[in-house]
């Protein structure tokens, strides 16, 4: 195999823009068939992608024969059932955030890649952009010392452009997301941190409905203290003030800190009194950096970029502060 021809499973907003063109634009890369339940709406995604196939049922891409590699982005409550289904049919996975609605089910999976021999790759496409890359070379040269502590705060409400708007609005039932808007926006937060910081010695959290808006939690807060001596602590709030939304991340070390947001552009490095802005240019489809580099794990060329048993701890910690 020297190319991934790719069958996308749920051809939706995520799809359109973050990562379904740069399938097309990365090394090694083709996508050649979509499926979407509404069928009007996968041809009408196959024609404005330029894709060749286009499908209504998941199991028909799956098995054809010249899809090679799944992208499965559908919500949560079907990543576990289509990943299996593509496991067994000996075809790699590249699966949304979250992994799927919890920790078992994340196991599963997980299991279903170990026992199958097939290889399953979460999309914590952060781990890609050059920003994120840049703060893990300043944590781990130590620029600013021994890391002491990250903090974070994720404050916004319905309104926030963070938010990607659904006609079902289904990140909002936690019964098809796995939690509301913290189970979409708190996994890329959480695995950065075990990106940065290694593996999670301890963790505790707690969640509540407090504004009643709808089904979900939309407040949490939760804590890690990390193998290494690192301590994290987290509140996500989406029922705030417009103007008191807030997305921000400190990192602090015993010579300085990193400042920087998990959906923005830039970092501070501040140390010795002098604070340093370093912007950072984002990709068109800002998927591409880590989907090349799925590209080449799939084709036995680099290490996977985020595993399945990552995946499966943060199913864990989201479960943990949620609970």
């Amino acid at each position: 195999m020297n190319t991934i021809n790719w069958g996308i499973i749920g051809c939706g907003d995520v799809t359109e823009k973050k990562s379904g063109p740069a399938f097309n634009k990365v090394n090694n890369s083709k996508l050649v068939a979509v499926m979407r339940r509404d069928p009007v709406k996968a041809e009408d995604y196959a024609r404005r992608h330029g894709v060749s196939k286009w499908y209504s049922d998941a199991t028909q891409l799956i098995n054809d024969p010249e899809v090679n590699a799944i992208y499965i982005a559908t919500p949560p409550d079907s990543h576990e059932q289509y990943t299996l289904e593509a496991l067994r049919a000996g075809k790699p996975v590249y699966v949304e955030k979250p992994m799927t609605l919890s920790r078992e089910s994340a196991e599963v999976m997980a299991s279903a890649a170990a026992e199958t021999n097939v290889k399953l790759t979460v999309a914590h496409y952060r781990r890609g952009l050059p920003l994120f890359n840049k703060i893990k070379e300043l944590i781990d040269g130590r620029e600013i010392g021994d890391i002491r502590y990250a903090d974070l705060h994720m404050l916004q409400n319905a309104e926030s452009d963070l938010i990607t708007k659904t006609d079902d609005h289904w990140r909002l039932n936690p019964a098809v997301s796995g939690g509301g808007l913290f189970h979409d926006l708190a996994p890329h937060q959480l695995d950065l941190m075990l990106y940065f910081f290694g593996s999670v010695k301890d963790a505790g959290g707690c969640s509540l409905n407090q504004a009643q808006r709808y089904a979900a939690d939309d407040l949490v807060s939760g804590s890690l203290l990390f193998d290494n001596g690192v301590m994290f602590k987290g509140l996500w709030c989406f029922n705030v003030p417009k103007e008191e939304r807030l997305d921000q991340c400190i990192i602090m070390g015993s010579e300085g800190k990193i400042s920087f947001s998990v959906f923005g552009s830039h970092i501070i490095l501040s140390k010795n009194g002098h604070e340093e802005r370093i912007e950072f240019e984002h990709p068109e489809n800002i998927q591409a950096p880590f989907i090349q580099e799925v590209v080449n794990y799939f084709l036995d060329k680099g290490p996977n970029p985020c595993s399945a048993e990552t995946g499966v701890e943060v199913m864990t910690l989201l479960d943990t502060f949620t609970s």
